[in-house]
């Protein structure tokens, strides 16, 4: 369904997307290529956090070692975020080496490091084992510490808007890569490296609290290891990190029969649909992997989440100038939401960064504010998301797709 904006918003005009700076790639036919299975290419070696507890005790005895030096392998890794054998003075001298070397091979290895001017937002760039590049994010709010994690090195979803996919997906991380990102951004809390601390005396968050899957990559194509990584952050230590799966946020741009799978996990985790336009003439564009699953199969699959789990979705919207912005979209989706019921969905709607000559641009505040009164007469929750570290933020994938570069030249 296409209305004619023009009709009705004086003269607003439609955006089209389009890359800017870059080519998409295509199939035969012209269409954007679709990535859904990784290159065959080497995956890292494995590590005790790819490992339930008891795996990790069966490789220790295989290494012939006591099993429970596994516990206390995982109570460094996962209690103190170390695996420096150094630190490791319960564990016998002369085994530290070998059974780090075994169990906790490098993963992650540190590129850069970019930190806002009040020092409450860090962006990292990290290196994986085969050269890979994927991004990191860490955030301190009042109370609490969230961390955007990425789940794949590139992205195979194609969407014009991103950075990360400029060159399609390189592969998969693995359950340890992904978890490693929240054990290394504790060692940095723990450091006192991240800012943002409370003045009113009130609660400070000593480690990740919450966790968010929209870094690089489309988490839900990388489905096995991101859960496996889910739980590996939600069991008890130390076998896990220990946290609350409700403060943990699978997102994806609508992946529908992998939607409906993560419903059956029995883990309940929050979910967030990434829409960016109600109408599929739109999103054919902006998300091309509409041209699979439309959005009403997107939507139908966000609401079965909410009535599998009793969890409230959140629907993410990027507002885009002139191209997905406009009131009767806003219209529309409130509509569409409705449709299924009451009470089951929370709209966020992005602000991008105003960035003048691009058609990738922020919406004019009173068309954002228009967008928003329009959901909220629906009677949607709708929250304008809060933008951290702009001076750091660039678009996700961009410090990757920057040091790609460098390395291979244009």
């Amino acid at each position: 369904m296409l209305s004619n904006p023009a009709a009705t918003e004086g003269d607003r005009p439609q955006v089209r997307p389009q890359a800017e700076g870059w080519k998409q790639q295509t199939t035969d036919d012209g269409r954007p290529l679709l990535q859904f299975k990784q290159p065959r290419v080497a995956q890292p070696k494995t590590h005790l956090a790819d490992l339930t507890l008891a795996e990790r005790q069966a490789k220790v005895a295989e290494l012939g070692f006591p099993a429970f030096r596994a516990k206390q392998l995982s109570n460094h890794y996962f209690n103190h975020f170390t695996s420096d054998p150094d630190r490791m003075t319960d564990l016998p001298k002369d085994a530290r080496e070998k059974l780090v070397a075994e169990m906790m091979p490098p993963l992650l290895t540190e590129v850069r490091r970019l930190t806002t001017d009040n020092g409450d937002t860090i962006k990292f760039l990290w290196r994986l084992f085969d050269g890979a590049l994927v991004e990191s994010v860490l955030m301190r709010y009042p109370g609490r510490v969230t961390l955007c994690v990425s789940s794949q090195a590139g992205c195979g979803m194609n969407c014009p808007f991103c950075a990360t996919g400029q060159n399609g997906l390189t592969r998969n991380m693995s359950t340890a890569e992904i978890v490693e990102q929240v054990v290394r951004a504790n060692e940095v809390i723990a450091e006192g490296a991240l800012g943002g601390l409370r003045r009113d005396g009130g609660h400070n968050a000593e480690r990740v609290t919450n966790i968010v899957f929209m870094g690089m990559g489309e988490p839900l194509a990388n489905y096995k290891r991101v859960i496996a990584s889910v739980r590996r952050m939600v069991d008890p230590a130390p076998e896990g990190l220990g946290m609350s799966a409700r403060h943990i946020t699978v997102s994806t741009v609508g992946l529908v029969p992998a939607i409906n799978r993560l419903a059956e996990e029995g883990i309940p985790v929050t979910f967030a649909l990434s829409l960016h336009a109600p109408d599929d003439e739109l999103r054919d564009e902006l998300i091309p992997v509409n041209s699979r699953w439309k959005a009403d199969e997107a939507i139908d699959a966000a609401y079965n989440y909410f009535v599998k789990t009793g969890r409230r979705v959140s629907i993410e919207y990027a507002l885009i100038k002139d191209m997905n912005d406009h009131a009767w979209r806003a219209d529309l989706l409130g509509k569409k939401l409705n449709a299924r019921g009451r009470g089951w969905v929370h709209v966020n709607p992005i602000p991008l960064n105003p960035t003048p000559g691009s058609i990738w641009t922020s919406s004019d505040p009173d068309v954002t504010d228009e967008f928003i009164n329009r959901l909220e007469a629906a009677g949607i929750p709708t929250t304008l998301r809060d933008t951290r570290g702009k001076e750091i933020d660039g678009a996700c994938g961009q410090l990757a797709a920057e040091g790609t570069r460098r390395r291979t030249g244009p």
